[in-house]
């Protein structure tokens, strides 16, 4: 295959064009090609009046190295992708004694298991929520008001965190193995569109995600592996610092919950960023952690066609979708300010996970039609902001700005116009800004949920942005509190082999400070799951 990069059409072409403008660039005919895919397609909106499309293209034609040499243009090279190998054991491996345990199924435990169960390990999922379609329900009815349930919610169950999300599949890991384009492929192959192999920013979006999520475990389980939902982890069995296996109950809070116990020569850890009773549980048990900087601040919502307008230079945003944007400030006081998983189309969902406890997130379903943007504007954090030694000092410093965001907003979303965030007062009702919330809400005083440092910086950061989106700085722009549940607080050392000095356990996932989102999520699951297979045989065999 010959790929040709750079290759430039405007947002009205045909598909046709791309062979017609290839075809001239490589200098044959039309007819000459063969076959084609697009291997990434991203927007260039750098001048309003003249958008277009940027491709990377691979053509098949013949004579392909000649085409090359004859063509004499930089753009244009022989393909070289690379492609994904689940890696061969080692000689000499052990047969292990039990099948992998994986505690949690959000996208680091479910690549895991499925890579485990594709190289014959049958492995064994415990997750603490429901399965996708059931935890979807609980969820829809703690927002219409319904009591939370703090083992199936916004962070908790089937897909982890990211299910109840715009689902957005970009990262910035550096990628040498070609686990990237393999967690696309299997996303795709399991029912993603299958866009998302080439868009430059892709995403799948929450009401798709459950049923992909769902089918990846459901082949999971025919390739002999298995997933116990409600099944909450409630210890590690040790033996002289190695993992003999998990405790865990069964239909907690019912009258007659069941505690059972499963033997596990490898267990892996792939608990998500919210699982505050599991890192208590490995703190008791020894299992090694330190405390990690990360990002807490609030969401914000403007009108999408607001965005859009900045973004393209027109509203209608048909043919090339809505827009979307990514803005950093750094502060005169040296904190970091930027916008994270901005969600075009979308809402502000309230995402706890605690009784008593608040936080948000952003949502977007697949095709992005809400009339707002949304986007959370955070603050880096750091150990020196925590106020404790503790391992789980920044869990508590969460726990402190969530309990104030419950108690303000008296259990609902708090909520405040940015022009009276900035005046220092709680505003009274909406402006034109038409609030697109799953959850309910309560004017409040936001100021008196974040520390001064980090309001002051918020406030700097909306005010730079204004710079770079005209209008972001208006006055009914709608702000809600508190976005703390962007990163995990905790890291749980590994070593090279993905392996904590407490043996036979594997830290992986956003729970371990190893990753920031679906894909990288992903990918780190594959991770340990390769570990694992390059050092065991499936039992058995």
């Amino acid at each position: 295959m010959i790929r040709i990069t750079q290759l430039k059409l405007p947002i009205t072409h045909e598909k046709q064009d791309l062979v017609i403008r290839a075809a001239k660039l490589l200098r044959v005919s039309d007819d000459s090609i063969r076959s084609f895919h697009i291997v990434k397609q991203s927007i260039d909106a750098r001048k309003k009046n003249q958008i277009q499309y940027i491709y990377t293209l691979d053509v098949e034609v013949d004579n392909e190295r000649q085409v090359v040499k004859r063509a004499g243009n930089p753009q244009i090279a022989i393909a070289e992708e690379k492609v994904y190998r689940f890696p061969a054991g080692e000689k000499g491996r052990e047969p292990a004694k039990y099948p992998p345990v994986i505690v949690g199924s959000g996208p680091a435990g479910l690549f895991c298991g499925y890579m485990l169960a594709r190289a014959g390990f049958c492995p064994v999922i415990l997750e603490q929520g429901e399965d996708v379609d059931l935890r979807r329900k609980k969820v829809e009815g703690f927002w219409r008001g319904e009591e939370l349930d703090i083992r199936s919610n916004v962070q908790f169950g089937e897909g982890g965190a990211g299910t109840f999300s715009d689902g957005k599949l970009n990262t910035m890991v550096k990628d040498l193995m070609g686990r990237n384009r393999e967690v696309l492929r299997i996303l795709a192959e399991h029912g993603a569109d299958s866009s998302i192999l080439y868009v430059n920013k892709p995403h799948i979006g929450t009401d798709v995600l459950g049923g992909v999520v769902k089918n990846i475990r459901n082949h999971m389980i025919e390739l002999g592996g298995r997933v116990m939902f409600g099944a909450k982890v409630t210890d590690l069995i040790l033996e002289q610092g190695r993992v003999a296996g998990v405790r865990f109950v069964r239909g907690e809070g019912r009258e007659h919950p069941i505690a059972d116990m499963m033997p596990a020569g490898q267990v892996v850890l792939a608990v998500g960023h919210s699982a505050r009773d599991t890192f208590e549980m490995l703190l008791r048990r020894g299992v090694p952690m330190r405390q990690k900087a990360f990002a807490v601040g609030l969401r914000i919502q403007h009108p999408q066609k607001m965005i859009d307008e900045s973004q393209y230079g027109f509203s209608d945003h048909r043919l090339l979708g809505p827009a979307d944007y990514k803005l950093t400030h750094q502060t005169l006081s040296g904190r970091g300010v930027y916008s994270f998983c901005m969600c075009p189309g979308g809402y502000v969902v309230n995402a706890s996970s605690e009784p008593g406890y608040l936080a948000v997130n952003g949502m977007s379903n697949h095709d992005r039609a809400g009339i707002n943007a949304n986007s959370a504007l955070i603050v880096t954090v750091t150990p020196e902001d925590f106020g404790g030694d503790s391992p789980l000092a920044g869990v508590e410093f969460q726990r402190r700005l969530e309990r104030l965001a419950y108690q303000r907003g008296f259990g609902r979303i708090p909520v405040q116009l940015y022009g009276d965030f900035k005046a220092g007062r709680i505003s009274s009702d909406w402006g034109d800004v038409e609030p697109q919330f799953c959850g309910g809400t309560t004017f409040a005083d936001l100021r008196e949920i974040l520390p001064a440092c980090l309001s002051d910086s918020i406030l700097e950061g909306v005010e730079a942005f204004e710079g770079k989106i005209r209008g972001f700085s208006r006055y009914d722009s709608i702000l809600a509190g508190v976005e703390s549940r962007t990163s995990s607080p905790v890291r749980i050392p590994r070593d090279d082999r993905m392996e904590s000095s407490v043996k036979g356990l594997f830290p992986c996932g956003e729970g371990a400070g190893y990753a920031g989102g679906i894909t990288s999520a992903a990918m780190d699951g594959m991770k340990a799951a390769e570990e694992i297979a390059k050092r065991w045989k499936p039992a058995g065999v």
